[in-house]
C-alpha cells in the first residue's frame, strides 16, 4: 500500500491539517496542537480557511522541552527509478512546534530548548535521507521477492525493516493508528545512485543502494563495537542493482564495526588506542550479532582489514579468536593486513585478497530475476567486511567485490558476451560511472560517521593510488581530528535525539539537571590558555634580546619549560578538552 504522494498542510492556531491530495481520495490528517490528539478524516470537508503550503512528506513528531514538534519534508529531489518507481532525496524540512510560544519555559530552559533545537536541525541538515512513496527501500530485491503477496500488500511503515528507518522513533504516535498507513512515510539513510549504464550499445540502470542502520548509529570515535544486544556500530547493507530489458540483478554485501565489545573514545591523540573491554562476554553478543546475520544474509565471509601490529593487532587477534570460539559453520575468518600488504602504494596487491575470495563469491552468487519475476539466481551468502572505521579500506574492497559479480552479472543478462570482461571496456563511460558511484558511496558514508568525504578514493576514481590523493586524504585526515575532537560530541547527540536514543523530558532543568548543562573543569580550561602565553612569551625571549646573554638563556629555558609542561599535561587531560556527547552516549566513568 503507498503512501500519499501529493500533501498539503494546513495550519491553524489550535490544529493541522494535513490533506491527501493525490486523485481519489479525500483523506485529512488533523492534529490537536493543544491535546496532541490525532485523527483521520475521511471526508475532509471541513477545513477551515488559513495559512497553506504543500509538504512531500511527514517524517514524524519530536518532543523537546517547548513540547512537540511537527517535523515534515518541504522539498525533495528526483534521484530515478526502480522497477517503475520514483526514488526521492529529502532537499528540506521544517519543524513546527505544536505551542506557539515558550512562555512556560524557565529562562534557561529556554536556553537548553534552542540547543536542542539546533540539534534536530544539524540532524535533519546532516544526514542523507532517501524515500519512495510506493518502493520499499528498507529490503533488497531478494528480500522483496521472497515475501509473499500479503506482506507486499501491507503497508510500507509496517512492512519495512526497521534497522533502516530512521524516522521510526518521530512515528510512533502515528504508527499507534493503523488506519494512518497511507501517511506513514518511512525514511531512510544513506546512499542511493541510480545512473544509465551504456555497454556494446546496450542501455542499462546501474544502482547502488547503502542502508545505513539506525541501531547503534553515531560518530566514528563515540561508537564502536557491539551492544548487549548484539548490534553493530556503523553497519551498512550496500546493494548493486542492474536494471536491463525488464530483467533486475543485485549483488548485496554488508560492513559493520568489529563485533566486540571495545571503545576508542577521542582524547586529543591523533589515534587514540582502542580500548578492548575485560568485563563483558565478547561471545554472547558476537553469537547474537551473526545469528541475526546468518538469518538475514546467509552464509558470511568476515573480511578484516585492520593492521596485524600496532594498536590495531590486539583486535584482530581477539575478533579472529571468538570467530574460532564461537563455532559457527556458516562463518569463514579471511584476514589482510591492508596497509602492510599495500604499502609503498603497492595497491595492485589487492588481488591476493581477491583470489582469496573468490571461491566464496563463485559459491555466494547473486540475485536475477528476468522480465518475467521469474528467479533465475539467488544470493545465498555475504561478504562482512570492516577496518576500524568500516569506511575507507572497506569501501575499496567492497567495490573490487561488486565489480567482480557485476562483470558476472552483465555476461548472463547479455550486456557483455561470454568470454568478455568488463576490462575490455576500461576506456568506455560506464568505467567513470561504475568508479565515480563507489567513490560517491564512500564518500557520503564517511560524510555521515567521521565528518569528512571518505579517503582513498583516489584509487575508487580512478583505479590509481596518486600522490594528489595522499595530499587529500592528508586535509581530510585533519578535518577528521578536528570533527572527531571538537564536534563529535553535539553530533553523536543530534543522532541519538532524533533517533529516540534519547528522550526529551519537559520537566528537565527545573525537576532534575539538564543534562547540556554540564560544564567543563574550570582548572582544566585554564591549561589551553597558560600554554598560549608561555609559547607567546617563549617567542618573544627569542626574538628579543635581553640585557645580558644568560639572562636571555634563562627566559627562553623558563617559558620553553612551562610550554611543554603546559601541552604535556594536556595531552595527560586531553579527554577534559574534547567535545563530549551530554545525552545517552555522555562518558561515564567506568570507560
Amino acid at each position: 500500500m503507498a503512501v500519499y504522494e501529493t500533501l498539503l498542510l494546513h495550519t491553524q492556531d489550535d490544529k493541522f491539517y494535513i490533506e491527501a491530495r493525490d486523485p481519489g481520495t479525500k483523506e485529512v490528517l488533523v492534529i490537536d496542537r493543544l491535546s496532541q490528539e490525532i485523527i483521520l478524516e475521511e471526508n475532509g470537508l471541513g477545513i477551515p480557511p488559513g495559512a497553506s503550503k504543500p509538504i512531500c512528506g511527514i517524517m514524524g513528531i519530536i518532543k523537546l522541552l517547548r513540547g512537540s514538534y511537527l517535523v515534515v519534508i518541504t522539498k525533495k529531489t528526483k534521484v530515478g527509478e526502480i522497477n517503475g518507481q520514483l526514488i526521492w532525496k529529502v532537499a528540506g524540512t521544517e519543524t513546527i512546534p505544536y505551542k506557539r510560544t515558550d512562555l512556560h519555559l524557565t529562562e534557561e530552559q529556554k536556553e537548553d530548548n534552542k540547543v536542542y533545537e539546533s540539534m534536530v536541525q544539524y540532524a535533519l541538515e546532516n544526514n542523507t535521507y532517501y524515500f519512495s512513496t510506493t518502493f520499499d527501500l528498507t529490503h533488497s530485491l531478494q528480500r522483496l521477492y521472497n515475501t509473499s503477496p500479503e506482506f507486499l500488500q501491507m503497508p510500507l511503515f509496517e512492512r519495512a525493516d526497521q534497522r533502516y528507518v530512521w524516522n521510526g522513533h518521530m512515528l510512533r504516535e502515528f504508527t499507534a493508528q493503523p488506519e494512518l498507513g497511507k501517511f506513514i512515510l518511512p525514511v531512510m539513510v544513506g546512499f542511493i545512485s541510480i545512473r544509465i549504464g551504456i555497454l556494446n550499445t546496450k542501455r542499462f540502470d546501474y544502482i547502488l543502494i547503502s542502508r545505513r542502520s539506525c541501531l547503534r548509529a553515531g560518530t566514528r570515535f563515540y561508537m564502536r563495537g557491539l551492544d548487549e544486544q548484539g548490534q553493530a556500530a556503523n553497519f551498512v547493507e550496500t546493494e548493486q542493482i542492474v536494471q536491463f530489458n525488464g530483467s533486475r540483478a543485485s549483488f548485496v554485501q554488508t560492513r559493520g564495526s568489529i563485533p566486540l565489545f571495545w571503545s576508542q573514545r577521542p582524547n586529543l591523540k591523533y589515534k587514540p588506542v582502542p580500548h578492548i573491554s575485560e568485563s563483558q562476554s565478547h561471545l554472547d553478543a558476537f553469537k547474537r550479532h551473526f545469528d541475526d546475520q546468518v538469518v538475514n544474509y546467509g552464509n558470511q565471509v568476515l573480511i578484516n582489514l585492520i593492521d596485524h601490529k600496532g594498536a590495531e593487532n590486539r583486535l584482530e587477534k581477539m575478533f579472529a579468536k571468538t570467530v574460532y570460539e564461537s563455532g559457527n559453520q556458516m562463518m569463514r575468518y579471511e584476514a589482510f593486513d591492508f596497509h602492510h600488504e599495500c604499502r609503498k602504494m603497492r595497491w595492485d596487491r589487492l588481488s591476493i585478497l581477491m583470489d582469496k575470495l573468490a571461491k566464496d563469491q563463485q559459491q555466494f552468487g547473486y540475485f536475477w530475476m528476468d522480465a518475467n519475476n521469474e528467479l533465475l539466481k539467488h544470493q545465498v551468502g555475504v561478504f562482512r567486511t570492516n577496518c576500524m572505521d568500516c569506511l575507507d579500506r572497506t569501501n575499496v574492497v567492497q567495490s573490487m567485490l561488486a565489480r567482480r559479480a557485476l562483470q558476472d552479472q552483465m555476461q548472463q543478462m547479455g550486456i557483455l558476451k561470454q568470454g568478455e570482461n568488463l576490462d575490455d571496456h576500461y576506456t568506455a563511460a560506464f568505467e567513470s560511472t561504475f568508479k565515480n558511484t563507489w567513490a560517491d558511496n564512500a564518500d557520503a558514508c564517511s560524510k555521515q560517521y567521521a565528518g569528512t568525504g571518505a579517503l582513498k578514493t583516489d584509487f575508487t576514481r580512478t583505479g590509481k593510488r596518486t600522490k594528489f590523493g595522499l595530499l587529500k586524504d592528508g586535509m581530510n585526515s585533519l578535518i577528521r581530528y578536528y570533527m572527531n575532537n571538537f564536534v563529535d560530541g553535539f553530533r553523536q547527540d543530534s543522532t541519538d535525539l532524533l533517533l529516540g536514543n534519547y528522550v526529551v523530558e519537559e520537566g528537565e532543568g527545573v525537576t532534575r539537571p539538564s543534562p547540556i548543562r554540564k560544564s567543563k573543569d574550570a582548572k582544566f580550561m585554564l591549561l589551553p590558555a597558560i600554554a598560549m602565553v608561555a609559547f607567546s612569551m617563549l617567542l618573544i625571549s627569542m626574538l628579543i634580546p635581553a640585557a645580558e646573554l644568560h639572562l636571555q638563556i634563562a627566559y627562553i629555558l623558563f617559558w620553553l619549560a612551562a610550554t611543554v609542561i603546559c601541552v604535556g599535561l594536556m595531552g595527560v587531560f586531553g579527554i577534559e578538552f574534547i567535545d563530549q556527547p551530554k545525552l545517552s552516549q555522555a562518558k561515564v566513568k567506568s570507560d
